[in-house]
């Protein structure tokens, strides 16, 4: 398994569980609904106000996990952060293609969008037949 063969399997799916850590250090976790951008970023949007855009403005470390089906999993660690310019622009274009409803979104006053650069992915095949296939990868 590639690198590239990993984030065609996240190409594939569209919900993900997003991991942050609160002031107190307590962990907090939330389902959202994403996309993946050309530079391989997850993006997903949320209101401003929430625990996670809070937890991120606070410290950029997010993890997510992906997956299931197949009993294929992948986790993936990575640096959070609001995009903003064409960075934005971008992101946006990516989240819009796979959740067009996302458009009506937009308009809200506390809509954010979050873009998570992955540095650390786990894939996970639980059915292999020659038993479970793990492999991490460091981007």
């Amino acid at each position: 398994m590639k690198l590239e063969e990993v984030f065609d399997i996240v190409r594939q799916k569209r919900l993900a569980v997003v991991s942050t850590v609160s002031d107190s250090g307590a962990p907090e976790a939330a389902l959202v609904g994403f996309a993946l951008t050309k530079r391989n970023e997850i993006v997903f949007d949320t209101m401003g106000s929430s625990r996670k855009a809070v937890n991120i403005a606070s410290r950029s470390a997010a993890a997510l996990v992906i997956g299931w089906d197949d009993n294929v999993t992948i986790q993936i660690e990575g640096e959070a952060r609001r995009p903003e310019g064409d960075d934005l622009a971008d992101a946006k274009a990516a989240y819009y293609g796979e959740w067009p409803d996302g458009r009506a979104r937009e308009s809200w006053p506390d809509i954010a969008y979050i873009a998570v650069k992955p540095r650390w992915l786990r894939y996970a095949n639980y059915g292999a037949a020659a038993g479970p296939d793990i492999q991490e990868f460091t981007v």
